[in-house]
C-alpha cells in the first residue's frame, strides 16, 4: 500500500536541479507545504531570489565532463533533473553525458530521482501514445531527451523515475502569443498535447505525496482541441491578432497517460 508522505515522514526534503520557468514554481508550491527545499541555479545572481523564497539556495553548474557543486545538495529525499536541452546550441548534443554527470553527482545521496523528460520522445505517427508505445523521436531535441531516458534507466533501473511534460503553458508562456498574426499555419486540425504549469507541479507535488517512484509518467492534459479552435481562442482571450490556420491534418499525435490517474489519482485543474 502507498502510504502519504506527511503520515510516515519518508519524503522530508526535495531538491531541484534548475529552478527555471517549472523548478521555481514546484520550489515554490512545496515550500508552501512544508518540504525542505534545496534549489539550484547556475547564476549568482539568482541566489538572492532563491532565499526571498525560503529556499535553499545553490550554485551548481556543470558540463559533460564535470560538476561543481556543493555535494550536499545532492543529500536529498528526492532530486528533481529539471534542466532540458539546449535546443538552438552545439550544446545538445551534450545533454545525456550532463545527466551522466548529474547521476554521477548523486550517487548514494539522493534516496530517489527524477527527469523531467518531454512528450517529444514520441513522434508525430497519426495515433494515441501512452507509457506504453515505443518512443521514436522525430525530432533532434526528441532524440537527445530519449537517449538520456535511456541513461538514465540504465544507471536507476529501480529507483529512477521520468515525469514526460507536454507543451508547457502558463505564466509568461501564453499560448495565444505562440501564432497571433500568421497565416496559412499548416496543420490547423491536429490535436495538441499541451499541459499548464499549475498542472505539471501538481503532478510533481502527487507523485511525492503517493511516493509512486520508479515509474514513467506522461504529464499531458485530457483535452486535446485542433491546433486551430485552441490557439485562435487563445488569441481572442489575449486581444492579439487572430491567426488563420489551414483546415488539415497532417502529421499528429494524442499523448495519454495511463500511470497518471493509476497511480498518482491527479485530477487535472486547468482545462486546455
Amino acid at each position: 500500500m502507498i502510504q502519504d508522505n506527511k503520515k510516515d515522514g519518508s519524503v522530508k526534503t526535495v531538491s531541484i536541479l534548475g529552478c527555471g520557468w517549472f523548478g521555481l514554481a514546484f520550489a515554490k508550491k512545496l515550500i508552501e507545504l512544508n518540504y525542505t527545499v534545496k534549489g539550484s541555479t547556475t547564476r549568482q545572481e539568482k541566489l538572492e531570489i532563491l532565499q526571498a523564497e525560503q529556499i535553499q539556495p545553490f550554485l551548481v553548474n556543470f558540463t559533460a565532463e564535470s560538476i561543481v557543486a556543493d555535494t550536499t545538495f545532492f543529500e536529498t529525499d528526492a532530486l528533481f533533473i529539471c534542466i532540458p536541452p539546449k535546443r538552438n546550441s552545439t550544446e545538445l548534443l551534450d545533454y545525456p553525458n550532463k545527466i551522466n554527470s548529474i547521476l554521477a553527482a548523486a550517487k548514494d545521496k539522493s534516496k530517489h530521482v527524477v527527469l523531467i523528460s518531454s512528450t517529444s520522445v514520441y513522434a508525430d505517427e497519426n495515433k494515441t501514445v501512452n507509457e506504453n508505445s515505443e518512443t521514436i523521436p522525430d525530432t533532434d531535441s526528441g532524440k537527445v531527451v530519449l537517449a538520456a531516458e535511456m541513461l538514465f534507466k540504465e544507471l536507476l533501473p529501480k529507483k529512477g523515475t521520468i515525469i514526460r511534460f507536454a507543451g508547457l503553458i502558463g505564466p509568461d508562456r501564453n499560448p495565444g502569443r505562440f501564432f497571433a498574426g500568421k497565416t496559412d499555419i499548416p496543420n490547423g486540425l491536429a490535436p495538441v498535447n499541451l499541459i499548464h504549469q499549475t498542472d505539471a507541479v501538481g503532478v510533481a507535488v502527487k507523485l511525492l505525496e503517493k511516493q509512486a517512484f520508479g515509474r514513467t509518467y506522461n504529464a499531458c492534459s485530457p483535452n486535446h482541441p485542433a491546433k486551430m479552435d485552441f490557439y485562435v481562442e487563445a488569441a481572442k482571450t489575449s486581444g492579439l491578432a487572430i491567426p488563420e490556420f489551414i483546415a488539415e491534418k497532417k502529421n499528429w499525435k494524442i499523448v495519454e497517460s495511463l500511470n497518471v490517474p493509476e497511480y498518482l489519482d491527479y485530477e487535472f485543474e486547468v482545462g486546455i
